[in-house]
C-alpha cells in the first residue's frame, strides 16, 4: 500500500518540539452534569474559578481537562507545552499567534494563543508548575503459566471510578487534512507513527506521536482523520492495568453511562480500550498497555477498515465514525466540497465505503 499525498511526513526543521499534551478545554452548558461524569470516570477535581472547573489525573501536573459554561456543548481547543522559553517566542512569528501572556490558570506559566489551519484553538504553555502526584493503586499482579506471582492469595480490584492517570491523547476530524497534519508537523515537531489509508493511497487518519529524541513517547499524542468538517473524535485516558479497564466499564455501567465501543485492543498503539459517551455525546477512552517508540522509529502504512482498528473485540461500529445528522452536516459536507482540496465525492464515498 502506498501513500501517495505528500503528508504525513516530519518536518526537517520544526518550529519547537512540544514535550506534552496539557490539557483539553470543553464548553459545556451544565458544569455540574460534566463534573458527575467526569467523577464518574475517574478524572478529579481540582478547582473551579467562575465559569471554569479543572480536573487533573494522578500524574504531576496541575490539571489536564478544563470545562468552560457555555451556551452549547462543543470541544474548545487543546493544549500543547514546550520547554523552553526561546520555544514560546518562537511561536509568536506564527500567523494569528497572539503574544506570550502569563496564565492564571493551575500552575502558572506562560501562554501563547494560536489557532491551527483547521480553527482548532492551540495554547501552547512553558513554564507551568508540576504538583505533587497522587498515589495510584499498583498494577495487580498477574498468574501466567511459567511466571506466578500470587499464591494462597486472590485478586480483587477495588469497586471504584478507576483513577486516571493522565491524558493520553486526542483525535480530531477535520477537512483540510494536508494543511493541518503540516501544521502540527511544521511547528511542535510531531512525528507520524502510523498512517491508515484510502485505496487510492490518499490518508484517511494519522496518528502522531510527540518528538522526544531516545526518550520512548506514547505511539500517539496527536491523531487526525479526513472528514468532512472540524470536528473533535475522541479523547484517551491512561489507567494503570486492564482491571482497571473492566472496573471502568462496571462503574460506567452502574451510572447509566453511554458506551460507544470496546473492551478490545487496538492494532495502531496497541492499547487495551473502552469507549464511553459524556452527557452531550462526545467520546472518552479509558485505556492501558499503549505501545512507546523513540524518535528513531520509522512511519507505517496501513489500509484503512473498521478491522483494522482492533485486535480483538468488537470491530469498530459503524456508528463510531459516523457524523450527526442534520442541516449543519449537509452544510458542512457543502462547504467542504467547495473549500476544501483534500475533499472530493470520490473521497467521500470512499470513506463511506471504509467506515459505513
Amino acid at each position: 500500500m502506498q501513500l501517495t499525498s505528500p503528508q504525513p511526513a516530519r518536518h526537517p526543521n520544526p518550529t519547537t518540539r512540544a514535550t506534552g499534551l496539557a490539557y483539553l478545554i470543553f464548553e459545556r452548558p451544565s458544569l455540574i452534569e460534566a463534573a458527575e461524569f467526569l467523577t464518574d470516570f475517574g478524572l478529579r477535581f481540582v478547582s473551579r474559578r467562575k465559569n471554569l472547573v479543572f480536573f487533573r489525573g494522578t500524574e504531576a501536573s496541575p490539571f489536564c481537562y478544563v470545562v468552560r459554561r457555555g451556551g452549547r456543548a462543543r470541544f474548545a481547543g487543546l493544549g500543547l507545552r514546550v520547554e523552553t522559553v526561546a520555544e514560546l517566542k518562537a511561536l509568536q512569528n506564527v500567523a494569528g499567534a497572539s503574544r506570550a501572556e502569563p496564565c492564571s490558570w493551575p500552575g502558572g506559566g506562560w501562554r501563547v494563543h494560536l489557532t491551527d489551519p483547521s480553527g482548532f484553538q492551540v495554547d501552547v504553555i512553558q513554564g507551568q508548575d508540576a504538583v505533587e502526584e497522587i498515589n495510584h493503586r499498583p498494577i495487580l499482579p498477574v498468574n501466567a503459566p511459567a511466571d506466578v506471582h500470587r499464591i494462597n492469595k486472590t485478586q480483587r480490584a477495588p469497586l471504584c471510578a478507576p483513577e486516571v492517570i493522565k491524558l493520553g491523547h486526542v483525535v480530531l476530524e477535520l477537512a483540510n487534512f494536508q494543511a493541518t497534519c503540516a501544521w502540527y508537523t511544521q511547528h511542535f515537531g510531531f512525528i507520524p507513527s502510523d498512517v491508515q489509508v484510502l485505496p487510492d493511497g490518499s490518508p484517511a487518519a494519522v496518528f502522531m506521536r510527540l518528538d522526544l529524541g531516545d526518550k520512548p513517547a506514547d505511539h500517539h499524542t496527536l491523531a487526525l482523520a479526513q472528514g468532512i468538517a472540524p470536528a473533535y473524535s475522541h479523547s484517551a485516558y491512561e489507567l494503570v492495568d486492564a482491571d482497571a479497564v473492566g472496573m471502568g466499564e462496571r462503574v460506567l455501567r452502574e451510572h447509566r453511562r453511554e458506551h460507544a465501543w470496546g473492551i478490545g485492543r487496538h492494532i495502531l498503539g496497541s492499547q487495551i480500550f473502552d469507549y464511553w459517551n459524556d452527557p452531550w455525546g462526545d467520546k472518552h477512552e479509558h485505556y492501558c498497555d499503549g505501545d512507546l517508540f523513540t524518535a528513531d522509529v520509522p512511519m507505517g502504512v496501513h489500509e484503512a477498515s473498521r478491522e483494522a482498528m482492533s485486535q480483538w473485540g468488537q470491530v469498530m461500529p459503524a456508528s463510531f465514525t459516523r457524523p450527526k445528522l442534520g442541516l449543519s452536516t449537509v452544510a458542512a459536507v457543502v462547504r467542504g466540497l467547495r473549500e476544501s482540496p483534500d475533499l472530493s465525492v470520490a473521497k467521500l464515498r470512499a470513506l463511506h465505503k471504509v467506515f459505513g
